[in-house]
């Protein structure tokens, strides 16, 4: 991490959670405007925990963009970015998943699914193990571009990853990385 800024895997991981960072502020921006809550004011934070208390009748972009914008009462950090051990940011990470999914058109169905999981695992690494982190992490940019892996294909991933070492799996940048070193097991 320089400056607060994670340092990602790829410049393809980093291009795709810039663009869902986008989406995220979007999606906020058009429940602010179709609220009429200014940014910044009481009544944001109010909306916020409103959202994040009620994910389910929300978009999952929606309920992410209200979690950044809430400090978390117990750690002081933003909500769901605290420490493992924070019981309240862990109990909204967990909350998050109860947001609405909407697959978007001309992809398959479950893509929108995949994208929410893997990047709540690239956002907060630290709840995640390293194999996780390697196998949602390498698969974002695909799944941001519309693509979805079969479940043989993730599998196969998995079976390839769980070859590595934790250090391994948070230096590899690509699936090919992966197969390199999962051969010589």
């Amino acid at each position: 991490m320089v400056d607060g800024t994670p340092t990602w895997r790829s410049p393809s991981l980093a291009r795709a959670v810039a663009e869902l960072e986008a989406e995220l502020e979007l999606a906020w921006a058009c429940l602010l405007a179709e609220l009429d809550v200014a940014p910044g004011t009481p009544e944001e934070t109010a909306l916020g925990w409103l959202v994040a208390d009620g994910p389910d009748e929300h978009d999952w972009r929606v309920v992410d963009a209200a979690l950044d914008r809430l400090t978390c009462p117990l750690c002081g950090s933003t909500l769901t970015h605290g420490p493992v051990t924070c019981h309240r940011c862990a109990y909204y990470h967990g909350m998050r998943f109860a947001a609405r999914e909407t697959d978007r058109p001309n992809v398959s169905p479950g893509n929108e699914h995949a994208i929410r999981v893997s990047f709540a695992v690239a956002r907060h690494r630290a709840r995640y193990s390293p194999r996780a982190r390697v196998g949602y992490e390498l698969s974002l940019p695909g799944l941001v571009a519309g693509e979805l892996p079969t479940t043989a294909q993730a599998q196969a991933a998995k079976a390839l990853i769980n070859k590595l070492t934790p250090g391994e799996c948070d230096e590899v940048v690509t699936l090919a990385e992966v197969e390199a070193l999962a051969r010589t097991r």
